[in-house]
């Protein structure tokens, strides 16, 4: 398991050597920049020369390049031209609400998609199992901003049950750092959930007609006992694949959201930054959301090994 964690790290290397790259060309590339954002549209040529010689802009690509990857090999990602500070600080500051709104979507993703999903597969071509689908292709179809608005007039409106907007630190108190969040969080979750229920359903039809769940159910097992210790058990690492990748998705998609319900998150530090044309945040940004994506893969790896003991052996 060792070796196969540092053959994985390793791995990773050439990944985010590639992923640098591309960053950096795509953002210097684009038309505008810091300069005009900076002195307007109506600045003079001479004006905005000036002021990207000061920022190093005006240096070849491939020096902005090395001096930008050259500060990442210290842990630097550089400072904001715009918010005067550090882009590991402005990072910092963001990453906790987006983090807590992901972690939350994912677990009410959870606790609707799996059961359901569960429940489907067990009950296939019956009333339920066409309700559940027909709700789940809902979900997918319906945008998250959209249902978010919805959410937002019906219980926050209408009932006043919960905040329409805005966001409170956990320092705050956990219920009222929740009761900011669980919309947002429903919104995201509930479009997830669709995703993970077919999922779900569809792994788990595979396992449930499988001779070793027959076998089990002619010994005189408990039914439950049966779809979960048996089926749903080996049905769980394409779950978990979805699951994994669905978290990633919160993490990076929650931008519109974000904005919706004035969530101070990544989404709208990547936001604003891309209007401002603020470089290094963007930089810093993506980087760090590819660095969240390959630790889930990689976790996800692992749990392969621990639900299934026949990944242990693949990988001897």
């Amino acid at each position: 398991m060792a070796a196969y964690m540092i053959k994985r790290l390793l791995a990773v290397i050439p990944v985010l050597l590639v992923v640098t790259i591309a960053i950096f060309l795509i953002i210097h590339i684009t038309p505008g920049g810091p300069a005009a954002a900076m002195l307007g549209m109506e600045a003079s040529q001479e004006d905005m020369e000036e002021l990207n010689a000061k920022l190093g802009l005006n240096r070849p690509l491939h020096e902005q390049y090395w001096h930008w990857l050259s500060g990442l090999l210290r842990g630097n990602l550089g400072d904001s031209i715009f918010m005067r500070q550090p882009v590991s600080q402005a990072i910092a500051e963001h990453i906790g609400p987006t983090l807590s709104l992901a972690i939350l979507a994912e677990i009410i993703a959870l606790i609707l998609a799996v059961p359901f999903g569960m429940l489907a597969a067990y009950k296939r071509g019956s009333g339920i199992d066409m309700t559940l689908m027909a709700l789940s292709l809902l979900g997918m179809a319906v945008p998250s901003f959209l249902l978010g608005m919805f959410l937002m007039l019906l219980f926050a409106v209408k009932l006043d049950w919960l905040p329409v907007a805005g966001y409170e630190p956990l320092d705050s108190g956990f219920w009222e750092h929740l009761k900011f969040l669980v919309l947002p969080a429903l919104s995201l979750g509930t479009i997830q959930a669709a995703l993970i229920a077919r999922m779900t359903r569809s792994s788990m039809l595979e396992t449930l007609n499988l001779n070793y769940v027959k076998t089990a159910r002619s010994k005189g097992l408990n039914e439950i006992k049966v779809v979960i210790k048996h089926a749903f058990r080996n049905a769980l690492l394409p779950i978990l694949t979805v699951v994994g990748q669905s978290f990633g998705t919160l993490v990076t998609g929650a931008v519109v959201v974000e904005s919706i319900f004035n969530i101070p998150g990544l989404g709208q530090l990547i936001l604003n930054s891309i209007e401002r044309r603020d470089y290094p945040v963007i930089q810093g940004v993506v980087l760090i959301v590819t660095l969240i994506y390959v630790g889930l893969n990689l976790v996800i790896d692992l749990l392969y090994g621990a639900v299934d003991p026949r990944v242990r052996l693949e990988r001897k």
